[in-house]
């Protein structure tokens, strides 16, 4: 089965490089394209508690998480299409991303080993409401 574009969700992790991998290798032979999403801290709950000296916070997530983008995408080989930088609920960027952007396939990690936490895990809310594909990578 060929995938066109493939929407890959990654955490500020080492381990993320592996879905990026994942995806290339699946798009690759069909010249598909790849689009990465990560979460980046909501500083909100930070600046409440010491708002005067953390003014810039928010700021400084926001450079970071694009740096982790970039060394991704550098590190991909393999042209990337395009990055999201979101908060809030991942399941809900992921859905809405799909809608949007033609996605037909969804690669997202699993760190979580017990059946508990598999249950709760982002990755329920979009296996059970998505319209395309979703692969699910265990990561150790």
């Amino acid at each position: 089965m060929s995938y066109a574009h493939v929407l890959v969700a990654v955490a500020m992790t080492p381990e993320s490089l592996q879905l990026v991998e994942k995806a290339v290798s699946l798009v690759k032979p069909y010249q598909g394209r790849i689009t990465l999403l990560t979460l980046a801290a909501d500083p909100e709950l930070y600046n409440q508690f010491a708002a005067p000296m953390l003014e810039n916070l928010r700021e400084l997530v926001l450079e970071e998480t694009q740096a982790f983008l970039e060394e991704i995408t550098s590190r991909a080989e393999y042209p990337i299409f395009k990055t999201h930088i979101a908060t809030g609920e991942l399941s809900d960027h992921i859905l809405g991303i799909c809608r949007k952007e033609h996605i037909d396939l969804v690669i997202c990690g699993n760190h979580n080993q017990s059946f508990f936490s598999k249950a709760l895990c982002s990755a329920k809310t979009v296996v059970s409401h998505s319209k395309v594909d979703v692969l699910l990578v265990p990561l150790k």
